[in-house]
């Protein structure tokens, strides 16, 4: 099992078994702090009471080590995994958890109880993947990990399938095998052993509903200016918190709001250029690569850029279903794992400005999902459904050529490509009766998943538990919380941890340290979307340290061009996959409506490619796991 994880952690491997209580721990040991043997794992705590496995990093460690040091611990070594187990010792696991500011997946057995402990952190950066099968309880980092005990025959679970084909991702707690759950973040498991029947309890040590409620309830009353200096202030601290390290340190630098925040306020602390990097592409609309170089120079890092060819990006697909796991279909997987294996090539560790999105209001669906609904709420059902219903008199192709006719006469920023497929997508999503379903409609691939698979129905998730949702000021803060609970954890820091990990190099997220969260969800939303914009405030901050015309332009995607490589070099291989016998002899799709989708793609009608994505990682996951 450990040998699994090899990629997470290659510079130490241990494992400690107690065959009285039939409990194991093993650690593959990526080596960041105390490079020394006193680092290695699984650690006994001071008393011999507690053994424990540990991935990630307590940021404030050693903050904590000095007060423990004055309460008369002993330190034999300086890393964060022995001030874990002083501060669980001295202030017990509940106690402690709440000290810790960090990014990990705990694995803790306490010999006096005879319990073992699960914890995952309060956003969801670590992953830790649990569950009783054949009589054994298996937990790791990895579901591969798991795969290797010799007791485990997993099946499929076609209603995570379903999920993952409306999500592009497979949403906690579920995962692909049935009886197998992704660890919710924020969460203490207890696994209690004492008996011979195991019993489970689960403990919520940090709320994400708590912190938005009531820091929506309770927002800051103070001037712009004031807030601006205290973002500054505690952006500067956490980042300096996660800077760290006694391997070499970097960070990703696209160029956009969020990484030029993380590196202006790295390097603003940093006696020696930051080593910055970023990768290119030469086809126009998905290179950054430049923006990038600019705001490198105004800072003074040390900055590396790779530019990347369609054949290097697509030699990069075969290892996409070993490296995430489970079927997983956000397409930018490819360049983030372009941009770490660069970037392992010269540091171990970097810093990502991965939640700033979620925290300060960035993405474009905000502001569309708000005005959207706005204009559709003051309009007669019957109407937009006209509108929806005359959309499809016209076929998308159709729709496609009347736009060749009209654009080139609009002004430059009212111009977009694929008029069809958007109009289509409007007239899907128009027929929505609420905002929470607008919503949904809009973070969807597949609206109705359970038609195109033979069995299976989605699983429940918070996104159709209303029950749970936070009552919240505005419609906007409402997609934010989602987003934070969900999109986030489950898709955007999947794709960054297995990509990084993936090539040994550990990844540091400082927005979403628990207080910068819990400092963002109470600064009001008129600070965040301002003047048709989002992270007004985090933008303030930024403008400090870099000019506006740096950094103030459109917002792109991390992607690459999927649709256009289906039509080319990867057609031969999504044929393969996607082959009517091979589907039906299967047994997860109808294979009708998927052809009928890959041909209207093939003659370029329609753009299919994100839902075809979903089907084609799961059809290589599956051949990748016979």
């Amino acid at each position: 099992m450990v040998k699994q994880l090899h990629h997470r952690g290659p510079d130490d491997h241990g494992v400690w078994v107690d065959e009285q209580h039939t409990i194991a721990l093993g650690h593959a040991r990526l080596s960041i702090l105390d490079l020394s043997p006193k680092g290695h794992q699984p650690m006994h705590s001071a008393s011999g009471r507690y053994v424990v496995a540990f991935n990630g990093e307590i940021y404030n460690f050693a903050t904590l080590r000095t007060e423990l040091e004055t309460s008369g611990f002993h330190f034999n070594g300086h890393s964060d995994t022995e001030v874990l187990l002083a501060a669980i010792e001295e202030w017990g696991i509940h106690s402690a958890l709440k000290r810790f500011a960090g990014m990990f997946a705990i694995a803790l057995w306490d010999r006096k109880e005879k319990c073992l402990h699960l914890v995952r952190d309060r956003l969801g950066e670590k992953p830790l993947y649990y569950g009783e099968h054949n009589g054994v309880f298996l937990f790791g980092s990895e579901l591969k990990a798991l795969k290797a005990h010799p007791a485990t025959d997993f099946e499929i679970n076609r209603d995570a399938l379903a999920l993952m084909l409306r999500h592009n991702y497979i949403p906690t707690p579920h995962t692909i095998y049935q009886g197998i759950h992704k660890l919710t973040p924020g969460t203490l498991l207890t696994v209690d052993c004492s008996n011979s029947q195991l019993s489970f309890r689960h403990d919520v040590y940090w709320s994400a509903y708590q912190v938005a409620t009531k820091g929506n309830a309770t927002p800051f009353d103070a001037s712009p200016e004031e807030l601006i200096n205290e973002l500054d202030n505690l952006l500067l601290s956490t980042i300096g918190e996660k800077m760290v390290s006694d391997v070499l340190l970097g960070a990703f630098l696209s160029g956009g709001y969020d990484s030029s925040t993380i590196v202006a306020l790295m390097q603003a602390q940093s006696s020696r250029p930051v080593k910055t990097f970023s990768i290119g592409f030469h086809e126009s609309g998905y290179d950054e690569a430049h923006h990038a170089k600019e705001v490198a120079r105004h800072l003074g890092t040390e900055h590396t850029e790779f530019y990347v060819t369609p054949k290097q990006a697509m030699d990069v697909i075969p290892k996409l279903p070993s490296l995430y796991d489970e079927p997983f279909s956000d397409s930018s997987q490819i360049p983030t794992y372009l941009v770490a294996e660069l970037t392992r090539q010269h540091v171990t560790v970097a810093l990502s400005g991965d939640g700033g999105d979620e925290l300060f209001a960035g993405y474009n669906r905000y502001l569309l999902a708000q005005n959207m609904w706005q204009k559709l709420d003051r309009i007669p059902t019957i109407f937009y459904r006209l509108a929806a219903g005359l959309i499809s008199t016209l076929s998308p192709n159709s729709w496609n050529k009347l736009g060749d006719c009209v654009m080139p006469l609009l002004p430059a920023r009212l111009r977009f490509g694929n008029i069809g497929d958007k109009l289509y997508k409007l007239a899907d999503v128009i027929k929505d009766q609420t905002p929470e379903q607008l919503y949904q409609s809009l973070v969807s691939h597949w609206n109705h998943p359970e038609q195109i698979l033979v069995s299976g129905k989605e699983a429940s998730t918070p996104l159709t538990r209303p029950d749970e949702w936070p009552e919240l000021s505005s419609y906007v803060e409402w997609m934010m919380y989602m987003d934070m609970i969900g999109y986030m954890p489950d898709d955007i820091l999947v794709k960054v941890d297995r990509a990084s990990m993936g090539v040994s190099l550990e990844t540091r997220v400082p927005f979403l340290d628990h207080r910068l969260v819990e400092f963002a969800w109470r600064v009001p939303l008129s600070l965040k979307l301002k003047e048709g914009n989002g992270k007004w405030l985090l933008r303030q901050v930024l403008y400090r340290y870099v000019p506006k015309t740096l950094v103030d332009r459109p917002k792109m995607g991390f992607g690459v061009p999927i649709d256009s490589w289906l039509r080319g070099p990867l057609r031969e291989w999504g044929e393969s996959l996607l082959a009517r016998d091979r589907l039906k002899s299967e047994g997860f799709f109808n294979p009708d409506i998927i052809y009928s989708k890959w041909m209207e793609h093939q003659s370029g009608s329609r753009n299919w490619h994100y839902w075809l994505w979903d089907i084609l990682m799961f059809q290589a996951w599956l051949e990748n796991n016979r």
